[in-house]
Protein backbone atom coordinates (compact mmCIF):
# COMPACT_ATOMS: atom_id res chain seq x y z
CA UNK A 1 0.00 0.00 0.00
CA UNK A 2 1.56 3.49 -0.74
CA UNK A 3 2.27 5.48 2.05
CA UNK A 4 -0.29 8.08 1.20
CA UNK A 5 -2.99 5.59 1.27
CA UNK A 6 -1.45 4.49 4.76
CA UNK A 7 -2.15 7.40 6.30
CA UNK A 8 -5.23 8.00 4.92
CA UNK A 9 -6.03 4.72 6.50
CA UNK A 10 -4.41 5.60 9.68
CA UNK A 11 -6.29 8.65 9.75
CA UNK A 12 -9.81 6.88 9.17
CA UNK A 13 -9.16 4.54 11.59
CA UNK A 14 -8.32 7.07 14.08
CA UNK A 15 -11.28 9.46 13.23
CA UNK A 16 -13.39 6.43 13.45
CA UNK A 17 -12.80 5.39 16.77
CA UNK A 18 -13.20 9.00 17.81
CA UNK A 19 -16.72 9.15 16.25
CA UNK A 20 -17.37 5.94 18.07
CA UNK A 21 -16.14 6.85 21.70
CA UNK A 22 -17.53 10.79 21.25
CA UNK A 23 -21.13 8.95 20.72
CA UNK A 24 -20.86 6.31 23.59
CA UNK A 25 -20.17 9.39 25.73
CA UNK A 26 -23.20 10.87 23.93
CA UNK A 27 -25.35 8.01 24.52
CA UNK A 28 -24.43 7.75 27.78
CA UNK A 29 -24.82 11.57 28.75
CA UNK A 30 -28.45 10.99 27.26
CA UNK A 31 -29.23 8.59 29.24
CA UNK A 32 -28.24 9.32 32.60
CA UNK A 33 -30.85 10.88 34.29
CA UNK A 34 -30.61 15.27 34.01
CA UNK A 35 -29.37 16.86 37.23
CA UNK A 36 -32.06 19.92 38.09
CA UNK A 37 -31.64 22.70 40.71
CA UNK A 38 -34.89 22.69 43.08
CA UNK A 39 -37.17 25.31 42.16
CA UNK A 40 -36.87 28.46 44.52
CA UNK A 41 -39.42 28.44 47.17
CA UNK A 42 -41.83 31.76 46.03
CA UNK A 43 -42.11 34.38 49.29
CA UNK A 44 -45.41 34.79 49.04
CA UNK A 45 -48.24 32.05 49.13
CA UNK A 46 -52.47 32.21 49.61
CA UNK A 47 -52.06 31.21 52.73
CA UNK A 48 -54.31 33.84 54.73
CA UNK A 49 -52.30 32.43 57.83
CA UNK A 50 -49.22 34.63 56.80
CA UNK A 51 -51.23 37.77 57.50
CA UNK A 52 -49.89 38.68 60.71
CA UNK A 53 -52.44 41.68 61.29
CA UNK A 54 -52.11 45.46 61.81
CA UNK A 55 -51.69 48.24 59.69
CA UNK A 56 -50.24 47.78 56.11
CA UNK A 57 -49.29 50.73 53.93
CA UNK A 58 -50.41 50.83 50.14
CA UNK A 59 -47.23 49.54 47.69
CA UNK A 60 -47.09 52.43 45.11
CA UNK A 61 -44.61 50.21 42.69
CA UNK A 62 -47.04 47.32 42.57
CA UNK A 63 -50.74 48.24 42.90
CA UNK A 64 -52.33 49.14 39.71
CA UNK A 65 -55.95 50.44 38.86
CA UNK A 66 -56.77 49.51 35.40
CA UNK A 67 -60.02 50.91 33.76
CA UNK A 68 -61.74 49.70 30.61
CA UNK A 69 -64.46 51.25 28.46
CA UNK A 70 -66.04 50.06 25.56
CA UNK A 71 -64.67 52.51 22.69
CA UNK A 72 -67.30 52.97 19.70
CA UNK A 73 -68.40 49.48 19.80
CA UNK A 74 -65.30 48.41 18.10
CA UNK A 75 -62.57 47.93 20.24
CA UNK A 76 -61.98 48.00 24.07
CA UNK A 77 -59.96 50.84 25.82
CA UNK A 78 -57.93 50.35 28.32
CA UNK A 79 -55.64 53.14 31.16
CA UNK A 80 -54.18 52.22 33.90
CA UNK A 81 -53.26 54.85 37.52
CA UNK A 82 -50.81 53.40 39.65
CA UNK A 83 -48.16 55.04 42.44
CA UNK A 84 -51.68 55.11 44.51
CA UNK A 85 -51.20 55.93 48.46
CA UNK A 86 -53.40 54.75 51.29
CA UNK A 87 -53.79 52.62 54.23
CA UNK A 88 -55.49 49.11 54.97
CA UNK A 89 -56.08 48.37 58.92
CA UNK A 90 -56.52 44.55 58.96
CA UNK A 91 -57.25 41.35 61.84
CA UNK A 92 -57.31 38.56 60.95
CA UNK A 93 -59.33 37.43 63.68
CA UNK A 94 -61.81 40.07 62.62
CA UNK A 95 -61.59 40.78 59.11
CA UNK A 96 -65.26 42.09 59.00
CA UNK A 97 -63.67 45.17 60.55
CA UNK A 98 -61.01 46.19 58.08
CA UNK A 99 -60.32 49.59 56.73
CA UNK A 100 -59.37 50.79 53.67
CA UNK A 101 -58.50 54.29 52.84
CA UNK A 102 -56.83 55.06 48.95
CA UNK A 103 -55.82 57.98 47.24
CA UNK A 104 -55.57 57.73 43.63
CA UNK A 105 -53.27 60.14 41.33
CA UNK A 106 -55.62 60.65 38.74
CA UNK A 107 -52.59 63.34 37.01
CA UNK A 108 -51.07 60.54 36.72
CA UNK A 109 -52.83 58.27 34.18
CA UNK A 110 -50.81 56.21 31.72
CA UNK A 111 -52.69 55.55 28.57
CA UNK A 112 -51.54 54.59 25.07
CA UNK A 113 -50.47 57.75 23.48
CA UNK A 114 -49.16 61.41 25.58
CA UNK A 115 -52.00 62.91 22.74
CA UNK A 116 -54.90 60.79 24.38
CA UNK A 117 -53.12 61.69 27.97
CA UNK A 118 -53.76 65.48 27.22
CA UNK A 119 -57.11 64.69 25.98
CA UNK A 120 -58.44 63.17 28.70
CA UNK A 121 -56.51 65.56 31.63
CA UNK A 122 -58.24 68.48 30.14
CA UNK A 123 -61.14 70.15 31.49
CA UNK A 124 -63.94 68.29 29.36
CA UNK A 125 -62.66 65.05 30.38
CA UNK A 126 -60.83 64.15 33.87
CA UNK A 127 -59.31 68.04 34.29
CA UNK A 128 -56.64 66.92 36.53
CA UNK A 129 -55.64 70.05 37.43
CA UNK A 130 -58.43 70.89 39.34
CA UNK A 131 -58.74 67.57 40.52
CA UNK A 132 -55.75 65.29 40.76
CA UNK A 133 -56.62 62.86 43.02
CA UNK A 134 -59.63 60.43 43.75
CA UNK A 135 -59.93 58.83 46.92
CA UNK A 136 -62.03 56.03 48.36
CA UNK A 137 -63.31 54.90 52.23
CA UNK A 138 -64.22 51.43 52.72
CA UNK A 139 -67.49 52.30 54.55
CA UNK A 140 -68.31 48.00 55.27
CA UNK A 141 -66.52 44.95 54.76
CA UNK A 142 -67.99 41.57 54.31
CA UNK A 143 -65.32 38.22 54.15
CA UNK A 144 -66.07 35.01 53.43
CA UNK A 145 -63.05 32.94 52.97
CA UNK A 146 -60.64 34.57 50.94
CA UNK A 147 -63.07 37.06 49.48
CA UNK A 148 -64.42 39.95 50.62
CA UNK A 149 -67.38 42.55 49.42
CA UNK A 150 -66.23 46.43 50.50
CA UNK A 151 -68.64 48.77 49.84
CA UNK A 152 -67.41 52.11 50.61
CA UNK A 153 -67.27 56.20 49.07
CA UNK A 154 -65.40 57.06 45.80
CA UNK A 155 -64.75 60.75 45.24
CA UNK A 156 -63.69 61.14 41.23
CA UNK A 157 -64.03 64.44 39.80
CA UNK A 158 -65.26 66.04 42.84
CA UNK A 159 -68.19 63.91 43.13
CA UNK A 160 -68.75 61.16 45.34
CA UNK A 161 -70.82 57.69 44.68
CA UNK A 162 -70.87 54.55 46.66
CA UNK A 163 -68.85 52.03 44.75
CA UNK A 164 -68.90 48.31 45.54
CA UNK A 165 -65.58 45.85 45.62
CA UNK A 166 -65.49 42.60 45.42
CA UNK A 167 -62.06 41.36 46.25
CA UNK A 168 -60.20 38.20 46.40
CA UNK A 169 -57.03 37.37 48.74
CA UNK A 170 -53.87 36.61 46.57
CA UNK A 171 -51.11 35.84 48.61
CA UNK A 172 -48.99 36.94 51.76
CA UNK A 173 -45.33 36.44 52.65
CA UNK A 174 -42.08 38.22 53.73
CA UNK A 175 -40.64 40.18 50.63
CA UNK A 176 -37.17 39.01 50.47
CA UNK A 177 -35.51 42.29 49.65
CA UNK A 178 -37.60 44.16 52.55
CA UNK A 179 -37.82 41.66 54.83
CA UNK A 180 -41.26 43.30 55.74
CA UNK A 181 -44.52 41.53 55.51
CA UNK A 182 -46.11 41.45 52.07
CA UNK A 183 -50.47 40.62 51.33
CA UNK A 184 -51.41 41.37 47.79
CA UNK A 185 -55.47 41.15 46.67
CA UNK A 186 -57.36 41.28 43.43
CA UNK A 187 -60.69 43.23 42.58
CA UNK A 188 -63.01 44.12 40.15
CA UNK A 189 -66.14 47.03 40.63
CA UNK A 190 -68.15 48.92 38.14
CA UNK A 191 -68.70 52.22 37.56
CA UNK A 192 -70.40 54.44 35.58
CA UNK A 193 -68.61 57.69 34.09
CA UNK A 194 -71.98 59.61 33.71
CA UNK A 195 -72.39 59.03 38.11
CA UNK A 196 -69.26 61.52 38.08
CA UNK A 197 -69.85 63.92 35.81
CA UNK A 198 -67.86 62.62 33.29
CA UNK A 199 -70.11 61.20 30.61
CA UNK A 200 -68.83 63.23 27.47
CA UNK A 201 -69.60 60.79 24.56
CA UNK A 202 -72.04 58.59 25.87
CA UNK A 203 -72.82 56.53 24.75
CA UNK A 204 -70.97 56.31 21.55
CA UNK A 205 -68.01 55.53 24.24
CA UNK A 206 -69.75 53.70 27.16
CA UNK A 207 -71.10 54.94 30.11
CA UNK A 208 -69.62 51.93 31.75
CA UNK A 209 -66.23 51.37 33.18
CA UNK A 210 -64.98 48.17 34.29
CA UNK A 211 -62.37 48.40 36.63
CA UNK A 212 -59.52 45.87 37.55
CA UNK A 213 -57.68 46.28 40.77
CA UNK A 214 -54.09 44.62 41.81
CA UNK A 215 -53.64 45.97 45.30
CA UNK A 216 -50.23 45.33 46.82
CA UNK A 217 -49.29 46.58 50.67
CA UNK A 218 -46.82 46.52 53.38
CA UNK A 219 -46.69 46.18 56.77
CA UNK A 220 -45.47 48.46 58.98
CA UNK A 221 -43.48 48.92 61.70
Amino acid sequence: MKPVRLLATALLIGFTAGAGQSLAQESSAQEAPARQSPAPEMPGTDDVTRITGGTYAVDPDHTQIVWTVDHMGITPLAGMFGASTGTLVLDPASPDEATLELTIPISGLRVTSEGFAAHLASPELLDTAKFPTATFKSTQVSVEDTDATVEGELTLHGVTRPVTLDVSFFGAGINPMTKAENIGFTATADIKRSDFGLGLGVPVISDEVALDIVGAFIKQP
